[in-house]
Order: structure tokens, then C-alpha cells, then sequence
């Protein structure tokens, strides 16, 4: 049953176009953008820079603006109460669903790798363990922020939000502008965000090969634990 039910849901995410554009397509645009044009500056070979940044905006994507989304959506129509009547364990539901977003996930960081190694990218050999970690971590920081926005708002209003969060990250959360390049007050507060632990952490990890520290890991499991809690006691199913 969780091979078919997580089997399902990623086939669901990967069919839907705007999913595949928000996922996939706008992470490439990047990578090869910030790769080849000099827009925002940053160390030579560009590509070893900005592959790290992308890979977490990937993450970010899935597990988050995309997750939050088909959550909310599916409370409106009425799947997850159907869902519920039926023989999957509420257990088996929400395993199903994580473990489609690790799916999705993985196919992306394929994808983005063979793209910017394509590119030039040779990532450090000695940081791929923690890099992985890292996107483990991401992916479940994201994912309980993502099930906390879907589950207890509109579908309307999940998908304005969502997509408001993931464009303010984008560019003032670490991911395209690093924090160096932020004023000083504002890289502090943006250093506690998970998509700038996320982002520095595999910058650290692939592009330097060591570990990233103990900040940005602390970040990524305070936001997963805050926000899994608020998520248990404010989700809906309709």
C-alpha cells in the first residue's frame, strides 16, 4: 500500500505542468543563467557557486510551494477526507507523501547534476555525505512548513501565499543573493532562515567538502520541529 500510494503521488506531482515548471524548469533557468551571465557576482567557476544554490531552491520547491499547494487543494476537494475513509493508515497517508516528495526530489538532483556537470561543476568528493544530510534535513524543515501552510488555509489562499514565500526566499533568503552580499543586519536575520541554512550548508559541503557547521543544521531541525508541532495540532482535512 505505501508503494502504491507513494507511487501515486509522485506520478500525480510529476504530471501537473505548473508542478514540473515550479520544480524543474525554473531551477535549470537558473543554474544556466547564473552559470553564463554575470548578474549577481559571484567566485569563479560560477557554476560551483550557484549548483549548490539551486539544489536548495529545488528542495525548497518540492517540498514546500509544491506540497503546500496539492495539500490545499486536496483538502478542497475533498481526497484527504476520502482518503481517510478508506483502509491507508493516517500513518501510511502521510509516509506516502514524504516519501514522493524524497522521490521527486532525487530526480531532480540528478537532473540539475548531469546539467551542471555539463556545465563544469566538479563538486567536492569529501562533502557529498553532509550535502546529503543536508537535503534530507531541507526536505523535512520544508515539508513541515509546506503541510502547516496547506493544512490550515484556503486552497486560494495557500496558493498566493506559497508562491509569495518561495519568491521573497528566492531572492532575499540566501539562495540567489549569498549572504555576503547582503547588508549586515539583514544577512543576521536571514541566516536563521531554513533556505539559507539549506543553501550555505551545500554550499559548504560540495563546494569546500567539509562540514558545514552546527548553525545551519540547528536551523534546519528548529524549523522542523516548530513547525511539524504547529502542523499536528492545525491541520484539517477539509
Amino acid at each position: 500500500m505505501l508503494a502504491t500510494h507513494t507511487r501515486t503521488e509522485a506520478t500525480l506531482t510529476l504530471r501537473n505542468g505548473e508542478q514540473v515548471l515550479l520544480t524543474l524548469l525554473i531551477p535549470l533557468a537558473l543554474l544556466v543563467g547564473l552559470s553564463v551571465l554575470k548578474v549577481v557576482p559571484l567566485p569563479e567557476p560560477r557554476v560551483d557557486s550557484v549548483t549548490p544554490r539551486v539544489l536548495a531552491l529545488a528542495v525548497m520547491s518540492t517540498t514546500f510551494t509544491g506540497q503546500a499547494i496539492a495539500l490545499g487543494f486536496d483538502r478542497r476537494y475533498g481526497v484527504l477526507r476520502r482518503l481517510a475513509a478508506t483502509a491507508l493508515p493516517r500513518w501510511l497517508l502521510v509516509a506516502g507523501r514524504v516519501l514522493a516528495n524524497l522521490l521527486v526530489v532525487a530526480i531532480q538532483l540528478v537532473v540539475l547534476g548531469v546539467v551542471a556537470a555539463a556545465l563544469g561543476w566538479s563538486p567536492a568528493a569529501s562533502g557529498l555525505g553532509w550535502a546529503l544530510v543536508f537535503v534530507v534535513l531541507g526536505g523535512l524543515a520544508f515539508g513541515a512548513l509546506g503541510v502547516l501552510l496547506g493544512g490550515a488555509l484556503r486552497a486560494e489562499v495557500v496558493l498566493a501565499l506559497a508562491n509569495t514565500v518561495w519568491f521573497v526566499l528566492l531572492l532575499a533568503g540566501g539562495i540567489v543573493v549569498p549572504l555576503s552580499a547582503l547588508p549586515d543586519g539583514l544577512a543576521e536575520v536571514v541566516r536563521l532562515l531554513p533556505s539559507s541554512a539549506l543553501a550555505e550548508g551545500l554550499r559548504t559541503a560540495l563546494v569546500e567538502g567539509t562540514f558545514p557547521g552546527w548553525e545551519p543544521l540547528a536551523v534546519l531541525v528548529g524549523w522542523t520541529a516548530v513547525a511539524g508541532l504547529l502542523a499536528t495540532r492545525t491541520t484539517r482535512l477539509t
